[in-house]
């Protein structure tokens, strides 16, 4: 209760315009810990970085609040841009998307914008050997991105098209087990938006209960799983699950934030586990970067002495 109590008191002050004016002026270089830059080229760059290290990557083009169809499909070209750039660069690309930013919900032509722009951008994508994983939103997109990934999965096949499951919403054990017959790639998160009790968790606890859950019985149906959290209990039940289970260190990877626990993730990787970082990129930064401050009091003191240095 107490975290999502901090959650909502930072997402309400950074909502506020003049801190969000503020933090634009003298923010980009704490944002930068975060935000893998404003264009393909720097977010290529913190790939190769990565790589050296031994981890993965997933590319998500920043965006928010993306409104006329117009706006959608040159978000969507903008990600194909980036598909295009990183195959240039000798990357097998990985992005993330949210079917909201390419136009899901608006009907163009007959058809739903964002399944539309979704198919281009899998499309190219798999003309690399790449991936795209549809992120998810709050709990009102849920029903229809989970109906879209099934046609998409359908038309590319499981090995191009993944999407994501939050724990913190009591329906998602239903939706994850409703997804076998796909055998689909499903990165686990524990959720990040405001969501009401009526339909989430309030309490960490169950949270995290739902969680291992998710995770477990992802594994033991033989589904490729991404297992996205720093937290470093249930990274280590999960180690646990597999190897009792004696499930390949192949057969799952861990996801972590660009910037997060770089140490965790050298450590992982060095041990011979999958590990990937999310990787933002792109000017419309500020509201990824509220969301990471609200995480934890320790992201909000990382900001708070580099604005009071100046």
């Amino acid at each position: 209760m107490i975290d999502q109590l901090y959650r909502k008191a930072v997402l309400t002050v950074a909502g506020q315009k003049t801190i969000e004016n503020a933090v634009r002026a003298r923010g980009w270089g704490m944002a930068q810990r975060f935000v893998a830059g404003e264009t393909p080229q720097t977010a290529i760059q913190a790939v190769h970085d990565l790589k050296k290290d031994g981890i993965m990557a997933n590319l998500d083009l920043l965006g928010e609040f993306i409104e006329s169809p117009a706006q959608c499909t040159q978000f969507a070209d903008n990600v194909i841009t980036m598909l295009d750039a990183a195959h240039a660069d000798g990357i097998t690309p990985y992005v993330s998307i949210k079917l909201s930013s390419v136009g899901q919900g608006k009907t163009v032509d007959g058809e739903d914008l964002g399944l539309t722009n979704a198919r281009r951008i899998i499309r190219r994508a798999r003309e690399y050997g790449g991936f795209v994983c549809l992120d998810m939103e709050d709990h009102p997109r849920v029903d229809q991105t989970l109906m879209q990934f099934r046609t998409l999965v359908g038309e590319f096949g499981g090995q191009h098209v993944g999407t994501v499951l939050q724990s913190y919403l009591y329906r998602t054990e239903k939706d994850r087990a409703s997804l076998d017959d796909l055998k689909p790639n499903l990165r686990i998160v524990k959720g990040a938006y405001l969501e009401p009790e009526t339909v989430a968790y309030p309490q960490k606890a169950d949270v995290d209960a739902a969680y291992r859950r998710l995770v477990y019985a992802h594994m033991s149906a033989g589904n490729y799983v991404n297992v996205a959290t720093h937290d470093e209990s249930i990274i280590h039940d999960v180690q646990m699950y597999a190897l009792a289970h004696g499930i390949s260190k192949d057969a799952f990877e861990f996801q972590m934030l660009y910037g997060i626990r770089r140490d965790l993730q050298r450590n992982l990787a060095a041990a011979g586990y999958r590990v990937r970082a999310y990787i933002p990129y792109g000017r419309d930064w500020y509201p990824y970067f509220s969301r990471r401050i609200a995480e934890t009091p320790r992201n909000a003191m990382f900001v708070l002495r580099g604005m009071l240095k100046g």
